[in-house]
């Protein structure tokens, strides 16, 4: 199937109200075209170079999210464009999105990536930081970040029932820090091989790479 097939079979099976994010990352500038001509325009990538580089190349109404782990000191190369930040797991680096921010004169949309897997390899936040992050007024003097909702990475495991469990933890997490925050809205979990499982637990936001793309290449 065509990259454009794929992406119509991908987005027949959603609902609405689920924002489809198009993971690019090591797929060359003519694949992303591709998609982009078949109506897509949420795109997201792991390494903020390389999206510098695309943004930079392909259509400027692409919205790009960074979607990998971010590095303190790379996060000014994509602060004058990137759309929304999902991978923020400290106060730190969320401390340093608002710098950067600033001095492109833009408020930078970001997620709170908590940690709902078992596997240790995964980054992020427990609940009580969440919580910490977001009552602590160091956290109210950042005027140009934006904390817009929650991202979560469950363990890769074929037992539906743990991946479940865990994508209804990030649920139920993302209720009990909402009241804490208006501007939280969305739920990013889901991926190729489980984003059916994610919706069904309450995500609105997916990021599909291998399903629209085929297989990564390295």
């Amino acid at each position: 199937m065509s990259i454009k097939q794929n992406l119509q079979d991908i987005k027949s099976k959603i609902p609405e109200q689920v924002t489809l994010v198009a993971v690019s990352k090591t797929k060359p500038n003519s694949d992303i075209l591709e998609a982009y001509h078949a109506g897509q325009r949420v795109f997201g990538e792991n390494k903020i170079q390389e999206m510098a580089e695309k943004h930079e190349a392909l259509p400027k109404d692409i919205s790009w999210h960074m979607i990998g782990h971010v590095q303190r000191n790379k996060v000014k190369y994509m602060a004058s464009f990137v759309s929304l930040i999902h991978g923020v797991d400290s106060f730190k680096l969320l401390k340093e999105i608002n710098k950067q921010a600033k001095k492109e004169s833009r408020v930078i949309d970001c997620l709170l990536q908590i940690k709902i897997a078992k596997e240790d390899s995964k980054f992020g936040m427990t609940k009580a930081d969440a919580i910490n992050l977001l009552e602590s007024e160091a956290f109210k003097e950042l005027q140009n970040v934006c904390i817009t909702g929650v991202m979560g990475m469950a363990t890769f495991t074929d037992d539906e029932n743990q991946v479940s469990a865990e994508f209804n933890k990030l649920k139920t997490i993302f209720d009990d820090l909402k009241p804490l925050n208006h501007n939280l809205k969305i739920i990013s979990m889901g991926m190729s091989g489980d984003y059916e499982l994610a919706i069904n637990n309450g995500s609105n936001m997916i990021r599909v790479g291998s399903s629209i793309f085929g297989e990564r290449n390295y």
